[in-house]
């Protein structure tokens, strides 16, 4: 299984989105300071998550998101999960 995750730092203020097969170790990797693009916001939080059968559909969906460039669209994606 594939997942497409979003990331919050509460340091920055700000999101990440990206792909994985395991989402525990991708997680310490971003916390460990190990991704540069996610490096000065640390401690990150997992957020949001999907899953997806095949690393192709995982990536068709992080680049969806990482389209919107909106941060509302974002968290109204984050809020509705919330709410099921």
């Amino acid at each position: 299984m594939y997942f497409i995750y979003i990331l919050h730092s509460n340091s920055k203020d700000c999101y990440y989105t990206g792909h994985t097969d395991d989402l525990e170790y991708r997680l310490k990797r971003h916390n460990k300071g190990m991704t540069k693009s996610t490096k000065s916001g640390i401690p990150w939080y997992f957020v949001y998550s999907e899953q997806f059968k095949t690393r192709t559909e995982a990536i068709k969906r992080e680049i969806e998101i990482k389209r919107w460039k909106s941060r509302k669209m974002i968290e109204n994606l984050i809020k509705s999960n919330n709410q099921k």
